[in-house]
């Protein structure tokens, strides 16, 4: 670039810094078909993340290109689908994503071979209301207080800020769940037909969400999406999707850290001791060569050594046992 022209502005909402700002304050309109219901008033309160999860989104330092794909899917209001071995921070780039743009607690929806959409949507206890019928109490009228949103139906809630969304494990599901879901994602609105039965007596029916047991006004039976929530769909590639899908997310491939990566994570979670760390980590790479073994291991066997003491040839024996044992390899003897 020539010295004389002014370089671009950063455009990117998300970092990946693990400092939190406001920048999503500054995100641009959607594309015109990614527009829902812009003018619906927000329901959906605030909820913040624990402390755990705070620190779980402040030490993640994802790669350039996932920060970039990040930034894409946030302006183009897609999902992301982020695949890559156990342990290499799919999931946690979810609160990274929360924690940085400041957007409260992550609504997670694990899946399994059983799971269906409607477990993401909502729950309803049809023997809970049959209960207090026939105890004559007046909460049966109420059937609003009998069903609760799930993970997703609480993300597609109107709110001043996006939802963050990680649908955690989706290749785990059935071969219908991933199509099911992109007509949700792609319409942003569902039916509850438990309260469409009773628009003819009342139009607005209080309901629970996942976040909390506070309760929201769904009008009609039906919830509306006005903001897309932000999606982090996790694969550790058990299957493959359908090109359908596939073609309406933003796919993410996280990679194995390297060595450089490896001690800028381990100096985020334990400070001064990445300094020492190198043989470690040259035995975490060699483990890794031939055995699926997650980051979080090599953290574990830098802890546990620097903290009995060992140095030299013992320490590394010990960090030896210890990936061994956390990987569930087979010891050498």
């Amino acid at each position: 670039m020539p010295d004389n022209e002014e370089r671009p502005a950063d455009w990117r909402i998300y970092g990946g810094t693990g400092v939190p700002h406001n920048k999503i304050s500054t995100l641009s309109a959607p594309p015109p078909w990614r527009t829902f219901r812009g003018a619906a008033r927000a329901i959906a309160p605030f909820v913040a993340a624990s402390e755990k999860e705070i620190e779980i989104g402040r030490r993640y330092r994802p790669d350039d290109d996932v920060v970039e794909r990040v930034n894409a899917a946030i302006y183009l209001r897609r999902p992301l689908l982020v695949t890559g071995h156990p342990g290499t921070g799919k999931s946690t780039l979810a609160y990274s994503i929360a924690y940085e743009l400041g957007l409260g607690k992550v609504l997670r929806w694990d899946i399994t071979s059983r799971t269906t959409k409607r477990d993401g949507l909502y729950t309803y206890d049809p023997l809970a209301r049959l209960h207090d019928a026939q105890q004559a109490a007046e909460a049966a009228e109420d059937v609003g207080r009998y069903i609760r949103l799930g993970a997703l139906g609480t993300a597609l809630l109107p709110r001043e800020i996006p939802h963050v969304l990680l649908i955690d494990e989706i290749d785990k599901s059935d071969l219908d769940l991933p199509n099911d879901l992109l007509n949700i994602l792609e319409d942003g609105t569902f039916d509850i037909p438990e309260l469409l039965r009773l628009t003819e007596e009342t139009d607005v029916a209080q309901v629970m969400i996942a976040e909390t047991a506070q309760r929201v006004p769904i009008s009609n039976g039906t919830v509306h999406c006005r903001d897309f929530p932000i999606v982090v769909m996790t694969s550790n590639g058990e299957r493959d999707f359908p090109p359908a899908f596939l073609r309406r997310c933003i796919q993410v491939r996280i990679e194995q850290p390297k060595p450089n990566k490896l001690r800028a994570i381990v100096a985020t979670h334990l400070g001064d001791l990445a300094e020492t760390s190198d043989d470690l980590i040259a035995t975490f790479l060699e483990c890794r060569s031939s055995h699926e073994l997650a980051t979080d291991q090599l953290l574990n066997a830098i802890f546990l050594t620097h903290n009995v003491g060992l140095t030299g040839q013992s320490r590394l024996e010990l960090a030896q046992r210890v990936l061994n044992i956390l990987g569930r390899m087979p010891h050498a003897g």
